[in-house]
């Protein structure tokens, strides 16, 4: 599973990660896309969630049930991320290997403590996931 941010800018963090799920199937690897969303999912559009508890309780749920799904979590780590943190937090707890792929500096220490692996690059993300499907 990709994990990466979506609400503070939702095209680009939407684009990210579907690129990446496309990448990594392109590289033979299988994905849990939890980007194909169910019927009445899609919530790209709205920018206050503060009215829509119901709504936010099913896409939580939604999200979380991929990340059990998931053996690996690969966080594009582009910009702060609510979601993200929860779902790294999540995975980890579950016993999940997290790779942060970290182009930029990070200039915080909370992704880098919940991560199991770094990389700098795609090259790198490839080479672990090969590395770890071969343990």
């Amino acid at each position: 599973m990709v994990c990466g941010s979506i609400g503070y800018n939702r095209r680009r963090g939407v684009h990210d990660i579907e690129d990446m799920y496309i990448f990594l199937q392109s590289k033979g690897f299988s994905i849990v896309d939890h980007m194909v969303r169910e019927e009445g999912m899609d919530y790209s559009d709205i920018m206050d969630f503060r009215d829509k508890p119901d709504l936010s309780r099913k896409i939580v749920e939604y999200d979380l049930e991929y990340v059990k799904k998931a053996d690996v979590i690969v966080v594009i780590a582009n910009e702060p991320s609510y979601g993200t943190a929860i779902e790294v937090f999540f995975a980890k707890k579950s016993g999940k290997k997290v790779i942060l792929l970290a182009k930029d500096p990070v200039p915080t220490p909370w992704p880098i403590n919940f991560s199991d692996y770094i990389v700098n690059d795609k090259d790198q993300l490839i080479e672990l996931l090969h590395q770890l499907q071969n343990q």
